[in-house]
């Protein structure tokens, strides 16, 4: 008997008829803890449902979101309305859910938010207690897997942001039930190491996988650290409790990288922008000083007893002429008064008179005439001309 062959194509079509014919999985809800809780750009949402014994994948699309009342997260106990079909093109079933409502939280939420409130209560999370990243850190720790990939992009970041930079792997599980000890043995021992920071992470995952970050025994060990930590645990939207008890958080490893490791590059030119500033500073700075000396020197020659001395010799010279220029001043011009005054003597002088055929005439007893009603005849007279003196006897007086 000859079997009949199939393509993949058709045999997933075929099943999917199965699927939408079954009256049972056209409208079912399906409860289940939240897990690999991802909110895609186009606006679905992509997760899983599961409980302990089996996992099924969901999506709900962008148009159904509009009764979604809740922000869905890791550990979310749910349950979601819709329908289980096939995706032909991978040949997997999962629930196209319409409808989600919240039931409670998971167990592992429920733990997670537990211990967060116990250690935000101790003060753990404080930002009093936080330490600062390191501006310029050459040896920085890591404590994640030694074969995942936030290792690579921790490496392939500080290789293009500075290649001088140490970095001191410590290799440890970052899940499973012996992860979270040998993640404190890598904290505990780079801290010892003198690193100026340490990282402490590793790639995404679920809630389940990223569980270790959430145990007690990692808190405490990154709180007791003296080392700076920057905590780098999943993807952006991943919270751990370690993140809240780190100096630093970054959202991804490549993140931390980033926070930890200065861009060589940009540090040369910062330096050598500074440089320049100090150097542009210190020209005039002493430029400043020198003018500041010269001045000072100037003062202290202005200030000095020899030009004191100079200057006084200059104001008793300068005092000395214009006492000299005043005194002739004085003398010219008192010699013209007196030239004035000898001419307006000169005028009045007797002598000028009598030269000039006028005489003094004076009575016996020495008074002088200057009125015929003075004397008559017979009387004796004396006459001063010019050049001396006579005397007369008075024969006849004419009256005007």
């Amino acid at each position: 008997m000859k079997l009949s062959v199939y393509t993949v194509g058709q045999v997933n079509s075929y099943i999917k008829n199965m699927f939408m014919e079954d009256f049972a999985l056209r409208h079912i809800s399906i409860k289940g803890e939240v897990s690999n809780c991802k909110y895609h750009s186009s606006g679905h949402i992509y997760f899983s449902l599961k409980d302990k014994d089996s996992v099924i994948a969901c999506v709900m699309f962008k148009g159904n979101r509009k009764g979604l009342e809740f922000k869905m997260q890791e550990g979310q106990m749910v349950v979601a309305t819709g329908t289980v079909g096939v995706y032909e093109r991978d040949g997997r079933y999962q629930l196209y859910a319409e409808k989600i409502t919240l039931d409670g939280a998971g167990d592992l939420y429920k733990k997670f938010e537990e211990l967060k409130q116990e250690l935000e209560e101790m003060g753990m999370f404080a930002p009093e207690y936080k330490k600062n990243i390191p501006e310029y850190a050459l040896n920085i720790g890591i404590v994640t897997s030694g074969t995942g990939a936030a290792i690579q992009d921790i490496i392939n970041i500080t290789k293009r942001r500075n290649p001088y930079v140490q970095l001191h792997l410590y290799p440890t599980l970052v899940q499973g039930a012996m992860a979270a000890p040998d993640i404190v043995n890598g904290i505990r021992c780079l801290d010892s190491m003198d690193m100026d920071v340490i990282i402490v992470g590793r790639g995404g995952g679920s809630i389940e996988d990223l569980w270790a970050f959430n145990e007690e025994i990692v808190a405490r060990a990154v709180f007791e650290c003296e080392t700076p930590i920057i905590s780098a645990v999943g993807h952006e939207t991943d919270t751990t409790i370690v993140d809240f008890v780190a100096d630093r958080r970054a959202p991804t490893p490549s993140a931390a990288a980033e926070l930890a490791v200065f861009d060589y590059e940009r540090f040369v030119q910062d330096l050598n922008d500074k440089q320049y500033i100090l150097a542009r500073s210190l020209k005039r700075q002493v430029l400043n000083s020198r003018n500041m000396v010269e001045q000072y020197r100037l003062r202290l020659i202005n200030k000095s007893p020899q030009n004191k001395l100079m200057q006084n010799r200059q104001y008793i010279n300068d005092i000395q002429s214009r006492m000299s220029d005043m005194v002739h001043e004085r003398i010219n011009s008192k010699r013209n008064r007196l030239s004035v005054i000898s001419e307006r003597l000169n005028g009045l002088s007797p002598l000028n008179k009598l030269s000039k055929g006028f005489a003094y005439v004076q009575d016996s007893k020495g008074m002088p005439l200057v009125d015929i009603e003075q004397i008559k005849a017979g009387d004796r007279i004396k006459l001063h001309l010019k050049n001396g003196s006579a005397l007369a006897d008075i024969k006849n007086i004419n009256k005007l």
